[in-house]
């Protein structure tokens, strides 16, 4: 693992209940009494209907909260939409932009990211920027150009740059939920990329602290096996993550948790 301190996020998508999220957060306290080393950083993403059951139930824990999305603007007439000014104010610490399945699901493109990531920032909320190449991408060589492409983007809205807080997430899309893991190589090459592009957009210093996450179905049972990857500051954790001790069993493997 890098010298940047690793972080480790829940990102439960859309599942578990309010109730369900309580006995979730019940369970990851029981968990991190029991360990018997140093608690990692933590993060979970409930779905907005939970966020404040999280946040009274993990109250004092110091693991961080956040949601899996917000809107660019800071208010107005969008029925459904959440603003990251209203996100800060529910204790929010973090929230996700530029997932691959808002993208890909719901249509978001590059110039959204940038601007959701541009109101994450002005709201005194930490963007974790999630990028990643399609299957068909990769095999036409194209992973450095996408990937320049969506931090060039994502990126571009944020004038002071170099003053604010954000991390960044490698998700090959066609891993995502599929069971199938990028291997070392194609990793550590994709962190690399998004390395270099950062020194390139906002000086050597950005990209020596900002961390960069992998998120593409990571277990308990791979994780031990990408955490040492160059590069790799942490994961962004799906499926693993519904259940308490299988996320805290990513986080620390050789814990006795």
């Amino acid at each position: 693992m890098s010298a940047r301190s690793p972080w480790y996020v829940a990102n439960w998508k859309m599942n578990l209940t309010p109730s369900a999220a309580r006995v979730w957060c019940e369970a990851l306290r029981a968990g991190l009494d029991r360990l018997q080393e140093p608690v990692p950083e933590l993060g979970v993403a409930p779905p907005l209907i939970a966020l404040d059951t999280v946040r009274q139930a993990l109250r004092g824990s110091g693991v961080v909260i956040g949601a899996q999305n917000c809107h660019a603007e800071a208010s107005g007439a969008f029925t459904g939409e959440v603003s990251a000014e209203m996100l800060a104010d529910a204790a929010c610490r973090f929230v996700l932009v530029g997932h691959s399945e808002r993208r890909h699901l719901f249509g978001e493109n590059d110039e959204e990211v940038g601007r959701k990531a541009a109101a994450a920032v002005r709201a005194g909320i930490e963007p974790l920027i999630c990028v990643g190449e399609k299957e068909e991408q990769r095999e036409a060589g194209q992973t450095p150009e996408v990937l320049s492409r969506q931090l060039d983007r994502a990126l571009e809205y944020l004038l002071d740059l170099r003053s604010a807080d954000l991390t960044l997430a490698y998700e090959p899309v066609w891993a995502i939920g599929t069971g199938r893991v990028a291997d070392a190589s194609q990793i550590e090459e994709a962190h690399a990329i998004l390395r270099g592009k950062l020194v390139e957009i906002a000086g050597e210093k950005t990209a020596r602290t900002t961390r960069i996450l992998y998120g593409g179905s990571v277990t308990p049972q791979n994780a031990e096996k990408l955490a040492p990857i160059e590069g790799v500051d942490g994961f962004l954790i799906g499926g693993a993550s519904l259940d308490a001790a299988r996320f805290l069993q990513v986080a620390c493997p050789r814990a006795r948790c």
